[in-house]
């Protein structure tokens, strides 16, 4: 193999690894045997197993935020729950190693290295950042309420903390949970709107680009069954606003 070719291979096979174990618990040794080569050869590619397990974590934080990467075309409710529909495929193919990393990563090191922690919680603030903007940006706005802001950021946090939960066990379908989330970053906006007129612009705009069959369509309708009907006036969604 070239170099680059290599390096690539022992990012795999450690991101493997970690993936289901603590990097204390995953040896240089153990790391050239998946790989097919020489404890020296590693060592000829990285310094050490903490540059090694840097190099894994970026490999996965990369990939969890292009999870994020979704085109701005047809309806936010659908976009939203593409997106959500991705980021729990990378949280059922890398289980152990996305617990252990939102859980315990940052406040771990490798073999005693401090270095490794920060790096970690660097690469986990970086995806939380990316995840915000890229939904900020399907929002269509020229700057971000600082409510908004808040409510968007506090989403991720909930996807994040909600995957984990969903981890121990799987006791919840997991499409039920991505449509709850898409339901949950609704909710949240729309609650903001009840207090700042730019938000509810927003939520009127989403409301009136969404198809009959939308989750967000779907989620007014639910809302209004929760809501006492005036007399003489059925509870049904409301029609989209121009």
């Amino acid at each position: 193999m070239g170099v680059e070719e290599r390096r690539q291979q022992l990012i795999g096979v450690a991101l493997e690894l970690f993936s289901n174990r603590s990097p204390d618990e995953v040896s240089i040794d153990e790391i050239a045997a998946a790989a097919g080569i020489s404890r020296p050869l590693v060592y000829h590619y990285f310094p050490g197993k903490t540059s090694l397990y840097e190099a894994a974590l970026r490999r996965a934080a990369e990939d969890l935020a292009q999870r994020f990467d979704e085109p701005r075309e047809g309806p936010l409710g659908a976009r939203l729950q593409r997106v959500m529909g991705r980021f729990f495929d990378f949280v059922d193919e890398h289980g152990p190693g996305f617990s252990a990393l939102m859980r315990g990563g940052p406040a771990q090191s490798v073999s005693g290295d401090p270095g490794s922690s920060s790096a970690a919680t660097a690469l986990i603030d970086s995806v939380r950042q990316a995840a915000y903007e890229q939904i900020v940006s399907h929002l269509d706005l020229a700057a971000v309420p600082p409510r908004l802001e808040l409510v968007v950021r506090s989403w991720v946090s909930l996807a994040e903390s909600t995957a984990l939960l969903w981890l121990d066990g799987r006791r919840t379908e997991r499409a039920a949970l991505e449509l709850q989330l898409v339901h949950d970053f609704g909710a949240l906006v729309a609650v903001a709107g009840a207090y700042d007129e730019e938000i509810a612009g927003v939520v009127r705009r989403i409301l009136a680009q969404e198809p009959p069959d939308g989750p967000f369509t779907d989620l007014a309708v639910r809302l209004l069954t929760l809501l006492p009907a005036e007399a003489g006036v059925p509870a049904q969604a409301p029609a989209p606003v121009e």
